[in-house]
């Protein structure tokens, strides 16, 4: 392994995304398919895939190809007007999302999340915000509260309905604006509560929690966020920065059934290119463009739809649809071999740990039964076990983030193969953590 050295000497931490901070700091050098290489050469099977964008793996040469073939011919950042890509992806993603019927692009999932949120209090004329407790939904400043704190640090309910406001880092003026009210996942009682005393312009929820591990919805818990956002007359926005095309074409509300006011895609959209969409309803699409400059929401940025992202973007949602009956089966079988490998694990040294899954992406908690929402993980995992097995397996090739509850991804391009040398590793470590 090879740590970050002198880089620290020019970059504050030696990294310039505070989430890349690791125990132990490796400098990477190189990716391909479902493998990367730190700057010694060695190998490791990846499982993080830089926070889950690699859905078809490292440089996946068609879609490397898609870019290539956009900057030979001359495709361009025009500053005017729109692009022929950009219109062909729009097109693409209407047509294959049911949800979604118009569609913008910016380049992060943060600037969709903060377009999302204006557009909301633009329809609605209302100022407050419900977020969960654990979900990230973008670096602004009203949603950077509550997600990686200990239950020391969030405090005890400040009433029945939503726990106090804690930044994620100083310089937020999250804490004095009581426009954003934290609640639990999966607790529609919870939305009740808030709507009942605020008016609440959006909710804005992952489906499913993916930035501490994976905590699905319990059934009919989407179903109830949709008919709560008709009842107040706030927007039901579903970020599926992480979930979107991961799990389905038609990503996560296709799977679940619901559709939502507006949507937020990234990651796996692009397979790695900085490439962000909100999409939804058209009425609601079309207020970026409104007539009455009071009801419009500003939505700008120079790299918005960089051509050659959206090269990237319509050839995953091409690739996608051409091998969607086999790809996400296979997916799913991948995910499945390696959690009864992580139980198997477990099992036979009488460790109380659930693995919970959603297709390609797992997670596992030293608890009997699959959280409902961070309030649980705070309460019944054990965080330093969780980095002490990660760490252990970094030591034998085998790269899951040393970041306790961080999700895995199994990506295209991983072989049955990689599981299996996964989960014999895994077992290695387990033994190495718990000494039996």
């Amino acid at each position: 392994m090879t740590a970050l050295r002198n880089y620290e000497m020019y970059i504050p931490g030696g990294v310039s995304s505070i989430n890349r901070l690791i125990d132990p700091p490796i400098a990477f050098k190189k990716a391909q398919g479902a493998y990367l290489w730190d700057a010694s050469a060695q190998r490791y099977i990846d499982y993080h895939a830089a926070f889950a964008p690699y859905l078809l793996g490292h440089n996946f040469p068609p879609v490397n190809e898609a870019v290539c073939d956009a900057l030979r011919s001359g495709t361009s950042l025009f500053g005017a007007g729109p692009s022929m890509l950009e219109g062909d992806l729009a097109e693409l993603i209407c047509t294959k999302v049911n949800a979604v019927e118009k569609v913008t692009f910016g380049t992060t999932g943060s600037e969709a999340t903060a377009l999302a949120i204006r557009l909301a209090r633009s329809i609605t004329g209302r100022k407050h915000l419900i977020v969960m407790q654990g979900g990230y939904n973008g670096n602004q400043d009203e949603f950077a509260c509550n997600v990686f704190n200990t239950l020391e640090e969030i405090g005890p309910r400040v009433s029945p309905g939503e726990y106090p406001l804690r930044p994620l880092g100083a310089g937020t003026i999250i804490e004095s604006t009581r426009l954003t009210h934290v609640i639990n996942f999966n607790d529609l009682e919870s939305v009740h509560y808030v709507c009942r005393r605020y008016p609440i312009a959006a909710l804005i929820s992952e489906p499913i929690l993916q930035n501490i591990g994976v905590v699905r919805p319990v059934p009919g818990y989407l179903e109830g966020l949709r008919a709560l956002a008709d009842q107040y007359g706030f927007l039901f926005i579903m970020d599926e920065v992480k979930t979107g095309f991961r799990h389905a074409l038609g990503g996560y509300s296709a799977i679940a059934g619901v559709q939502p006011d507006l949507l937020v895609y990234g990651k796996a959209l692009a397979n790695g290119y900085p490439l962000s969409a909100l999409g939804g309803r058209r009425e609601y699409l079309d207020y970026i463009v409104h007539p009455d400059i009071a009801k419009r929401p500003l939505h700008a940025g120079t790299y918005n739809g960089h051509p050659a992202a959206l090269a990237a973007g319509i050839r995953v949602i091409q690739y996608l649809s051409e091998n969607e009956r086999s790809l996400y089966p296979r997916l799913e079988a991948l995910g499945e071999r390696l959690a009864q490998g992580m139980r198997a694990a477990f099992r036979k040294r009488d460790i109380t740990a659930v693995v919970s899954r959603q297709g390609s992406a797992l997670s596992f908690y030293f608890m009997a039964k699959e959280p409902r929402d961070f309030h649980d993980i705070l309460e019944g995992h054990d965080f330093a076990k969780d980095a002490a097995l990660r760490r252990a397996l970094i030591r034998r090739g085998v790269f899951w983030v040393p970041v306790a509850t961080k999700q895995l991804s199994i990506s295209a391009v991983h072989t049955e193969q990689d599981i299996d040398f996964t989960i014999e590793q895994f077992d290695a470590a387990v033994t190495e953590v718990w000494g039996r």
